[in-house]
C-alpha cells in the first residue's frame, strides 16, 4: 500500500524559517535603531538655518535682530527648543535641543555676540 504525503510544511522546515528571519532580524534592528535619532539631529539643524533666515528677514525690516520668536513668526520643529541667547542690532546666537536626537545641542551664532557653545566659528552650525 502507498502512503501519500499530505501538502505542508514540516516543522523542521518553519523552524529553518524562524531561524533564518531571526538573524536577519538581528542584523538589521542596529542598523535602524539610531535611524530617528539620526532624523531629531537632522530637525535641530535644519530649525537653526530657518531661524537664521527668519532673523535676517527680520533685520531687514527692523535694523536689528529680536529674541523674539513670535516677532520672527517662527515656529521650530515640534519637539524642538529653540533658545536665543542674545539678540542686538549687531547679531545674534541661538541654541536648538530636542530630547532623544542623537546629539545633545546644536548652536550658531552671527555678528558681534558671544559665541554660544558649542559654536565657535560664526554662522556655522555646531553640535555637540
Amino acid at each position: 500500500m502507498r502512503h501519500s504525503r499530505s501538502a505542508g510544511f514540516t516543522l523542521i522546515e518553519l523552524l529553518v524559517v524562524v531561524v533564518i528571519i531571526g538573524i536577519l532580524a538581528s542584523i538589521a534592528i542596529p542598523k535602524f535603531s539610531n535611524t530617528k535619532g539620526k532624523s531629531y539631529a537632522a530637525a535641530i539643524k535644519s530649525d537653526l538655518r530657518n531661524l537664521a533666515t527668519a532673523e535676517e528677514s527680520y533685520y531687514y525690516s527692523n535694523d536689528t535682530y529680536t529674541a523674539d520668536l513670535g516677532a520672527l513668526n517662527f515656529n521650530p520643529t515640534a519637539g524642538v527648543t529653540i533658545t536665543i541667547s542674545e539678540a542686538t542690532a549687531g547679531g545674534w546666537g541661538a541654541t536648538a535641543t530636542r530630547p532623544g536626537a542623537s546629539v545633545n545641542s546644536c548652536a550658531l551664532f552671527f555678528g558681534s555676540v558671544a559665541p554660544v557653545a558649542p559654536a565657535t566659528v560664526e554662522a556655522s552650525i555646531v553640535c555637540n
